[in-house]
């Protein structure tokens, strides 16, 4: 049996497995409050999203729902184009049909496992600014608007560099320290959230307060109640 040539085996990948795409505010960092729309891939590197596994990965505080294709606009995509056609959907749905300044949201899991060139160039050409939020255990394709990158203990990080550095705190075997020579434009600590929340966010203000570098950031969508 003759097998596929790389150009086929390439054009066969390009289906993308999509949890869920809905429109809200930003809730964390930068960008809180701002609109957009949240394109949230299936699947992860650092945990399969089972909760028998969560134990034995390596990230194991996780807290979103990132497995199968049943969410909200979820499923799998043939096409980048059918994709992004969906996601200007969702955005002109939220804005009523006002175009401006289009902000999508590139999330999982990890995105980086399926986000590439062709669907990064087709968001663009819908006026989209295209932002995503990743581990850092791979790099992105080129011409991302705005990258913001939470390393995860126990990882090999690969993308050093970006927008936003946002780091769960605390996390151990990760300190803060560690990651204050990697170029990014911003520094964030976020509480871990769980049932020590009340401790992790205490400990994240001191931490803040004693290295100004570093501003907190909290998950303002739960505080607000919204997606």
């Amino acid at each position: 049996m003759q097998l596929p040539t790389v150009e086929k085996r390439t054009e066969l990948r390009l289906a993308y497995r999509v949890k869920e795409i809905f429109y809200t505010l930003q809730g964390e960092g930068a960008h809180a409050g701002r609109a957009a729309v949240f394109l949230r891939f299936s699947g992860c590197n650092l945990w399969s999203g089972i909760e028998a596994d969560r134990s034995k990965s390596i990230c194991q505080f996780c807290d979103t729902d990132f497995v199968g294709t049943d969410g909200s606009e979820g499923g799998i995509y043939g096409d980048c184009d059918a994709l992004t056609d969906t996601v200007l959907k969702t955005w002109l749905d939220g804005v009523k049909g006002r175009a401006t300044n289009p902000y999508v949201v590139c999330t999982g899991g990890e995105p980086l496992l399926q986000l590439d060139q062709k669907l990064v160039d087709s968001l663009h050409t819908k006026g989209f600014e295209v932002a995503i939020e990743t581990n850092g255990t791979k790099l992105p394709p080129k011409g991302i608007d705005w990258i913001c990158c939470s390393p995860k203990a126990g990882c090999d990080w690969v993308l050093k560099s970006g927008d936003e550095l946002k780091l769960v705190y605390p996390q151990k075997g990760l300190q803060p320290s560690g990651f204050s020579d990697w170029d990014f434009k911003h520094f964030f600590i976020q509480p871990m959230d769980g049932p020590a929340k009340q401790a992790n966010t205490l400990a994240a203000i001191e931490f803040c307060k004693a290295n100004p570098k570093w501003r907190l950031s909290l998950q303002t969508h739960k505080i607000l109640g919204i997606q």
